[in-house]
């Protein structure tokens, strides 16, 4: 059966979110007549991206997102850059929020757009956030959660599970998260039941 997506337009290229509880999001950032595609699915609209420019690779900012990702970067005949230290040749500055075994993670910030690019460790989906913030941490990060991503005060945040948040509520998602995080696990877990299910 094909999956429902929703496509999002922003200044930073396009996202598409995964109507399903988990929400994963695939991204296509344009800069300069170039695309980088992030953590994508197969899916028809992808031609819409190749549209913004010309394709300079796949990223895939966490171990186990491989999704489509190697089949991708190999049929447009682009590097598949899997958790990349850095991103050559491209506007993103790479942070590494995660490295331990089973949960290696880039994050990409993009400091000409204040973008920051995040694939697990923050989500905007309500099984991150318990349907009450515009972006949550990772349920298993909550009680310790990694700093290196806290004090960035993007303009638009994009995540691997969710719709894209743009504006000054980008900023404050983020370190709401953070602030909360420990504080809002008991609200999250209660939630998980009812969010699994929407």
């Amino acid at each position: 059966m094909p999956r429902t997506v929703t496509v999002e337009e922003h200044p930073l290229g396009l996202t598409w979110v995964v109507e399903e509880p988990m929400e994963r999001a695939f991204h296509a950032l344009a800069d300069g007549g170039r695309v980088w595609l992030v953590d994508p699915l197969d899916d028809p609209g992808l031609a819409d991206a190749i549209a913004l420019g010309e394709p300079a690779g796949v990223l895939q900012l966490l171990d186990r997102h491989n999704r489509d990702c190697a089949e991708i970067a190999a049929r447009l005949g682009v590097p598949h850059l899997r958790v990349p230290d850095t991103v050559p040749d491209s506007p993103f500055a790479t942070i590494a929020p995660l490295r331990v075994p089973r949960w290696k993670e880039t994050a990409l910030w993009w400091p000409a757009r204040r973008a920051l690019v995040v694939a697990e460790v923050l989500a905007a989906n309500p099984m991150h956030t318990g349907g009450e913030q515009a972006v949550g941490l990772h349920l298993f990060l909550r009680p310790w959660p990694p700093q290196s991503l806290r004090g960035y005060r993007p303009q638009h945040l994009l995540v691997g599970h969710g719709h894209g948040v743009h504006g000054p509520e980008a900023a404050t998602g983020l370190e709401t998260a953070y602030a909360r995080s420990r504080r809002d696990l008991p609200r999250v877990l209660r939630a998980l039941p009812r969010t699994g299910r929407s």
